[in-house]
């Protein structure tokens, strides 16, 4: 079997050039969940000193990025794809008042793992961790709300571009998707040095990492599309903010 970083970029290349947006891969209404547990109210938390419980970021065991109380009672997972469509719509619609209702109150807890859908995250993902832990999940909200340009450079850059990219090697494939795309210059402009971007976007032990992170998330956790939400250890089924509040709620943010 081949390792997962390599049928990841593999994929680039059946990849179409006409996106406009991104599949975020198979979303089953019937996949298994469980129910999630009514808890009581839980009491907000004061966060340190002179910060909001949002400006506190620590890197997971797991290779996740965790914002907030990391005590917090209620604790959200997101398995997120920077590629992914319905990811941005969530950071969107969602992200903020989950950020400054339920996370800062210290009651609940925000975890990030990113995904690799397809090959264009894995160039995206290594220039979003190439900074400092505390930048990724603002990072990454970021570029869900650039993500259109991202298709639109890819649609404009043309199939002999797109074909020459899907024929090189790994990490020259990724150096090519990132600037086609403008993710290079994206991160540029958010503090990525372009010589940092190079090193990073190159960095074949880094994608390896993360592809067998989503193998493992697959594997461990059922994740077939993305976003998938775990609260507190119970994958929800849901991929809305509209859907997910409720549930939040339930668990005892109220």
């Amino acid at each position: 079997m081949k390792p997962a970083v390599t049928r990841l970029a593999l994929g680039l290349a059946a990849l179409p050039l006409a996106l406009g947006l991104a599949a975020c891969g198979k979303k089953d209404a019937a996949a298994p969940t469980g129910e999630i547990a009514e808890g009581a109210p839980v009491a907000a938390v004061a966060p340190p000193a002179g910060k909001t419980w949002s400006d506190v970021i620590v890197t997971t065991p797991e290779g996740g990025y965790l914002m907030g109380n990391p005590n917090a009672p209620i604790k959200l997972l997101e398995f997120g794809a920077l590629s992914c469509s319905h990811c941005a719509a969530f950071s969107k619609e969602g992200f903020p008042k989950l950020r400054d209702e339920y996370v800062n109150s210290g009651k609940v807890s925000y975890e990030l793992r990113l995904f690799m859908l397809n090959a264009l995250d894995i160039p995206a993902a290594l220039l979003a961790i190439c900074g400092s832990p505390e930048a990724v999940i603002p990072l990454s909200e970021q570029f869900w709300d650039w993500q259109p340009n991202m298709f639109a450079n890819l649609q404009k850059a043309g199939d002999a571009a797109y074909k020459d990219a899907a024929a090189s090697p790994p990490a020259q494939r990724f150096t090519k998707i990132a600037t086609m795309s403008g993710m290079t210059e994206f991160f540029n402009a958010r503090g990525i040095a372009a010589d940092k971007a190079s090193t990073c976007v190159t960095d074949t032990a880094k994608a390896t990492a993360l592809a067998n992170a989503t193998d493992k998330a697959s594997q461990d956790y059922d994740v077939t599309g993305t976003p998938t939400f775990i609260l507190n250890g119970t994958k929800t089924g849901v991929a809305t903010w509209d859907a997910l509040e409720p549930m939040i709620k339930k668990a005892g943010a109220r």
